[in-house]
């Protein structure tokens, strides 16, 4: 275990959270090969780590594009002898309640896109390489609320737990082989995603450098979960007691939304 000298595969690493464990993982040894569509973000990240005397190289791509996400997979493998880590972290979230989304089938679309066929498709074009070497680990970004019944998330929920069940059959399969798959659960974190949604402005939220920081430490503990307790209690809760703790924390969340609507003055 450990992170030094580790290649490292990490997308959405233009900004937020991933730029932040772009940056925590080059400190601590790594080599970053960085993910991204904006091109003009990577070059800055990864200059930023090569200041810092780090390593990194950038593949700006769609991952939404089967063609681009195969090609940049191509040049991985070209460029590195080895791959050991993948993180999948490129993610869209959208709040809209099932009511209003009737006639958008396309925000489910697009929205599984990317949380689930992008990091699905790229794991299965890189795990070749580390089943090769006889390891490698796999991390994928989910969040808290799939731990829990959050209304107004349903296809961002959705695509984050398919690609939880994925991992729990990735590790089932591959694990004896040397494969370690970690899901880490975020709770809201300020980086540029949430902070579409203006009234979660008010909402006290983790930091991208703290929420970085579970990255590194699924990376050098390979634990099958990181996440918070209260995380885990709710899964938990919820496996048991499935109606009444959907029943019960509803008026709770929509309290919450509805004072954090009154100091957002909406």
């Amino acid at each position: 275990m450990g992170i030094k000298g580790k290649t490292v595969v990490l997308t959405g690493s233009s900004s937020g959270i991933g730029e932040q464990a772009a940056y925590q993982l080059a400190a601590a040894g790594a080599r970053l090969c960085l993910v991204a569509r904006r091109e003009d973000e990577l070059r800055r990240v990864q200059q930023a780590i090569r200041d810092s005397g780090g390593e990194a190289w950038i593949y700006p791509t769609d991952l939404t594009d089967e063609v681009s996400l195969q090609a940049t997979a191509a040049k991985i493998l070209a460029e590195h002898t080895r791959v050991d880590v993948l993180v999948n972290n490129a993610a869209r979230s959208i709040r809209r309640p099932i009511a209003q989304a009737l006639d958008r089938l396309h925000d489910y679309q697009r929205t599984m896109d990317i949380n689930y066929i992008a990091a699905v498709g790229l794991t299965l074009k890189l795990l070749p390489r580390m089943l090769d070497q006889g390891e490698g680990q796999v991390v994928n970004i989910s969040t808290l609320s799939s731990q829990v019944p959050i209304p107004l998330f349903s296809a961002y929920l959705a695509s984050k737990t398919a690609l939880e069940s994925f991992s729990r059959s990735l590790l089932a399969e591959l694990g004896h082989k040397g494969i370690a798959v970690t899901v880490v659960y975020y709770p809201m974190v300020r980086t540029p995603m949430s902070s579409r949604t203006s009234i979660y402005k008010h909402m006290p939220m983790m930091s991208p450098a703290k929420a970085a920081s579970w990255i590194v430490k699924a990376i050098d503990q390979r634990p099958a979960r990181v996440g918070s307790l209260m995380g885990t209690a709710g899964s938990i809760a919820l496996a048991a007691l499935p109606g009444p703790v959907t029943r019960y924390t509803q008026p709770l969340f929509r309290l919450m939304d509805k004072r954090l609507k009154e100091r957002s003055g909406r």
